[in-house]
């Protein structure tokens, strides 16, 4: 066996990355994006759509109580939660707190409850790949968002709010 080459050893050493046009980092700070409110009391930022990738990056902030509809998830969700707790009905023991990370795989079914007992608003990032299909308890389809009316209604909120949504990543 001591015919057989190490294929990686010349790719490694034999090519360098071009310099002049590299991508920049793209930058969003803690106060670049505005909250949205909704009628509900829930409130978003989006922060990064891209709509060749069908992803959604948001911030969203709910009060003690809070109920999303039950979704179905066409791609995979990231979350890491700031403040706060929540959990999904369908798993009441695993509950989410300042810290916590969550993945959630594509096809996944659940619906987010925000402890009621909470002292302080309950802040999550999500990463969204895919649609959020919103279904009833029989299954059927209520809704769905995406990437691209996630990006719609928060451009067409903020102005109706005189807010500014010049800020956020948008590609595609």
């Amino acid at each position: 066996m001591s015919d057989v080459k190490d294929m990686g050893v010349g790719i490694q050493g034999g090519f360098t990355i071009p310099m002049d046009d590299a991508s920049e980092a793209l930058h969003i700070g803690q106060d670049d994006l505005p909250w949205l409110e909704s009628e509900d009391g829930s409130k978003v930022k989006v922060l990064h759509v891209d709509l060749n990738l069908g992803l959604w990056v948001v911030k969203t902030l709910w009060p003690a109580g809070y109920k999303v509809q039950t979704h179905y998830h066409t791609g995979p969700v990231f979350a890491v939660t700031h403040s706060g707790s929540w959990y999904y009905k369908e798993y009441p023991d695993q509950v989410n707190r300042a810290g916590s990370y969550l993945y959630e795989p594509a096809h996944s079914i659940h619906t987010l409850l925000v402890s009621e007992d909470n002292t302080e608003d309950t802040e999550v990032w999500f990463s969204i790949y895919g649609c959020n299909v919103n279904i009833d308890e029989g299954g059927s389809i209520l809704g769905i968002v995406d990437a691209k009316s996630v990006l719609q209604t928060y451009q067409e909120g903020c102005k109706a709010s005189g807010l500014d949504s010049g800020n956020m990543i948008i590609v595609g």
